[in-house]
């Protein structure tokens, strides 16, 4: 791994963050050899044992390798302050996450082109999620089988999830064998990006392939300050290293794929973004951009669980003989991604896509992973996944190694909450079917106290937590928000461009790596000038 960048080489591009956009983009520039590239992560290497490790990912929140974010206490959640996890290592959140790979429904990529963003319906955009992936399935008009990223069938499935599976058809949802395919509608079991029972991360698909390319530095440890503009252009980035300040130049353009929330306070503290905002931490605002930062949507969900009545859970998934099973196999409880199932569904029947994700996992899960229950369990997690509030990320210093302020503004939108509510009931349903029947014991969560939609929504108000998909803070579009124009490029400023789930105008209706990654192939094209067909 370098160590150091030479502060008089030529880099033709810097990217900010070595994270789920990151490493593709590293990895898709330098394909070209005449091309130089500097990538810089704040995080380290993937060094620790529970990243390659899938049943493992809530053990590596508040370590080493996650930022340990909270947001401001939410208002509509009961002044609570809520935990937002995020990668902090190469690969990012792919690292971290429960690597379930979701694109959303094809209507959010139409959406994005028809809000003024031509070239992201998703006509135009499948050929990237196709060109990234290894598709264990084969090749086919939804998938492709030779990218670098693998995208795997469950190498375990929990007997608690086929209950699941079984329950869900009871309560008349049809089967979906494909997400990822023509519709969304109805459950099944995910798919997930591993290849062989460990976690394929972005670093482990792209970067870690081409670390050996002379057209390309990767400095870790390194955290980004400012990005430094001349005349309206991005020319050179600052970053602190080894306890020391640096700052290298760009030729050609800097690239920002920091996320959600780093991307956006990267612009604030280099003077683009709401001008009486930034005078007011004494930034000189260099350019009055008024979305930045503004528009943040996430994901958030609740957790329905229940006592099982029998010794079938992941609860002992590491055990001396199942952690024996995997290392010789890479097969047994700790190949299980915890969120082995899920669907995906309407809550009212005339709504063009669905509204409602839920996640079944055979474990007990709530709070992140942190709380923990002496029986086995099962559990499920309904997400809103439309919503319609919307918070923002600001600063709360002009001091750049401090964390901004996250206001998630959860369910300032009535209809948010409402959606949660009809998702506890489903989850009951399911959770009480006959289906479940050999396995069920007492519903903890929750319980028995929570019958009337009035009190559902006590319960939702009191234990919401992120599903960790914060989106939109650099929106892409046209409009006064607006950030980056349908190139990924900063409204105003020449040479710099936004990559990461930050420029989604709506956050899409799943999981948020899979359209991350796409973000980062088209705009890898776009930056080079090619086309999907190219």
């Amino acid at each position: 791994m370098t160590t150091s960048a030479n502060a008089h080489a030529e880099y033709h591009y810097i990217i900010i963050g070595a994270g789920s956009a990151g490493c593709v983009l590293a990895a898709r520039l330098t394909e070209d050899p005449h091309t130089r590239v500097l990538l810089l992560e704040a995080g380290g290497p993937p060094r620790a044992r529970e990243i390659a490790v899938p049943a493992a990912f809530s053990k590596l929140f508040r370590t080493a390798v996650d930022w340990n974010y909270s947001t401001e206490p939410e208002p509509q959640l009961d002044n609570r302050s809520l935990y937002w996890p995020r990668g902090k290592v190469l690969g990012g959140s792919s690292a971290i996450n429960a690597m379930i790979y979701i694109r959303g429904a094809a209507r959010d990529f139409d959406d994005w082109e028809q809000l003024g963003n031509p070239g992201w319906s998703f006509s135009s955009v499948l050929p990237y999620f196709k060109k990234s992936e290894h598709q264990a399935r084969g090749a086919s008009e939804f998938h492709g089988a030779d990218g670098p990223l693998h995208i795997s069938d469950l190498r375990y499935v929990n007997p608690l999830t086929g209950a699941f599976l079984a329950g869900s058809q009871e309560q008349g949802i049809a089967a979906n064998p494909d997400f990822n395919a023509a519709s969304q509608d109805g459950f099944g079991l995910y798919q997930v990006t591993q290849k062989n029972g460990r976690r394929h991360s972005t670093y482990d698909a792209f970067l870690h392939p081409v670390l050996h390319r002379p057209n390309l530095t990767v400095l870790t440890h390194a955290h980004a300050t400012r990005i430094h503009l001349y005349r309206n252009r991005a020319f050179a980035v600052a970053y602190v290293h080894g306890g020391k300040s640096h700052q290298t130049r760009a030729t050609r353009e800097v690239l920002l794929s920091g996320g959600a929330i780093n991307s956006p306070q990267l612009l604030l503290l280099s003077g683009i973004g709401p001008a009486d905002e930034l005078q007011r931490f004494g930034i000189t605002p260099l350019h009055n951009l008024p979305g930045v930062g503004k528009n943040l949507q996430d994901h958030p969900m609740v957790s329905v669980g229940f006592v099982c009545t029998q010794p079938v859970s992941l609860r002992d998934a590491a055990s001396f003989k199942n952690f024996l099973r995997y290392i010789v196999t890479h097969r047994g409880p700790l190949a299980s991604n915890v969120a082995e199932a899920g669907l995906f569904h309407r809550t009212r029947p005339n709504l063009p896509v669905p509204d409602l994700q839920v996640l079944f996992g055979p474990v007990y899960y709530r709070n992140h992973g942190f709380a923990t229950h002496p029986e086995h369990c099962f559990g499920f997690g309904p997400i809103l996944i439309t919503p319609q509030s919307c918070g923002e990320i600001v600063l709360r210093s002009n001091d750049p190694l401090a964390a901004p302020a996250i206001r998630a503004n959860y369910f300032c939108a009535p209809e948010d909450l409402r959606v949660l509510v009809e998702g506890v009931k489903l989850c009951r349903a399911i959770g009480y079917s006959n289906a479940f029947a050999p396995y069920r014991g007492e519903e903890l969560h929750p319980g028995a106290s929570a019958r009337t939609d009035a009190e559902i929504e006590s319960f939702v108000r009191a234990e919401a937590q992120t599903l960790y998909h914060p989106a939109c803070t650099c929106k892409m579009g046209n409009d006064p928000l607006a950030v980056v124009d349908a190139q990924l490029r900063v409204h105003g400023i020449e040479s710099l461009r936004v990559v990461d789930a930050s420029i989604m105008p709506r956050v899409t209706a799943g999981n948020t790596n899979a359209p991350t990654i796409m973000i980062a192939e088209k705009a890898a094209d776009l930056i080079r000038g090619h086309s999907a067909s190219a």
